[in-house]
């Protein structure tokens, strides 16, 4: 079988230097807001090019304290509206609902399968107060239009960067192009803990501060509570993890984007979309998503011969039994890219052979 991400290879990249961080984590007795955390968000944030990260539970509690604490520096009140991409993972709509506050979908361009900066002034009101990029699959979903247009409507500009850890616009990379930015240390992720881990950067000290007091109870020293707060901490097995992983993650963002090139240049299926040149040089492919509308055909074809894949995602937020008030949304560029997406072997990992084999296999389906 051909994985879509073997995480037990991956985690062997680093296996002696993961085994002694574990070690090291626990002999020194202090698991919990200690000297590793504070190792991997003075790093983190050095490689981001942020002035400040923040390291909590997982990416969605990164995404709901930065609006959280928004709103307790009054930037942001209840009922204020969040743009955010009609074709996310439900977790950047969570994020914004969990606090009280009401996500206005828009729709991605078909190439890029980001949020379609062409069409979010249309959808500002007086009640939006910010606007939410979500980086999907790995690739950049900041664009100068998106920046313009959050600075001359006074918009906070929020990163959703759970995929896309290490992808640049320019000189800067992802999490440190907006106002602040959420991001996700899941075990699949390009930057991946052993369990749920999540951080925010910022260059913002008074949000940085205010973040941290929320993630800790609401405390900003010990049994002082300023705040009505949350118990979302990274504890220090998983930030020793990620410490031991950070130095390798520009080269394995490599061997990816090598994997993905060859898929780029080397699947001729008449029955299959495969990234643009646009989508690819702005990448570092969490996800290598090819469209297919015989995809379900395409996807049990690819099983029977050895080929794990999966659907990022299959059911778009707005058909969610959660978010029943948003079913009426006409969204026809997220629906069909929810019915033809299928995800790929595209890790750091995944070797020329296995490479070969799937764009064999890809080329050979026939319906």
């Amino acid at each position: 079988m051909i994985e879509l991400v073997n995480l037990k290879r991956i985690t062997a990249l680093h296996a002696e230097s993961i085994r002694q961080a574990l070690t090291d984590v626990a002999d020194s007795g202090w698991f919990l807001k200690g000297n590793a955390t504070k190792r991997f968000e003075q790093e983190y944030a050095d490689y981001t090019g942020t002035r400040h990260c923040v390291a909590c539970g997982n990416g969605l509690d990164a995404l709901t304290l930065i609006m959280r604490a928004y709103i307790e520096m009054g930037r942001l009140k209840e009922g204020d509206e969040v743009i955010v991409p009609a074709n996310t993972y439900i977790a950047s709509i969570i994020a914004v609902s969990r606090c009280r506050l009401k996500p206005v979908l828009v729709e991605p361009r078909r190439e890029t399968l980001q949020i379609d900066d062409s069409l979010i002034e249309d959808a500002i009101t007086k009640h939006t107060r910010a606007v939410m990029i979500v980086h999907m699959y790995g690739r950049c979903a900041f664009t100068d239009r998106i920046g313009d247009i959050c600075r001359r409507h006074n918009l906070l500009l929020i990163e959703d960067n759970a995929q896309a850890h290490g992808c640049r616009f320019g000189d800067k990379k992802t999490g440190a192009l907006g106002d602040a930015a959420g991001h996700s240390f899941y075990p699949t992720k390009n930057l991946g803990a052993l369990g749920d881990g999540g951080a925010v950067t910022t260059d913002d000290t008074e949000l940085a501060d205010m973040v941290r007091a929320l993630g800790n109870y609401g405390s900003e020293r010990k049994y002082v509570f300023s705040h009505k707060g949350v118990n979302s901490r990274m504890d220090e097995l998983q930030a020793a993890v990620l410490l031991a992983k950070l130095p390798f993650l520009d080269e394995e963002n490599e061997r990816r984007c090598s994997n993905a090139r060859f898929y780029i240049d080397n699947i001729k299926n008449r029955l299959v979309s495969l990234p643009t040149d646009d989508f690819w040089q702005n990448s570092v492919f969490h996800i290598f998503p090819l469209m297919c509308k015989q995809r379900d055909k395409l996807q049990e074809y690819l099983k029977a011969n050895g080929v794990q894949t999966d659907v990022h995602y299959p059911i778009p937020p707005h058909h969610q039994r959660a978010y029943e008030e948003l079913r009426s949304l006409h969204l026809p560029i997220t629906e069909a890219i929810h019915l033809e997406e299928l995800s790929i072997p595209v890790s750091q990992v995944v070797t020329e052979e296995e490479r070969e084999c799937v764009a064999k296999l890809i080329n050979d389906f026939r319906i």
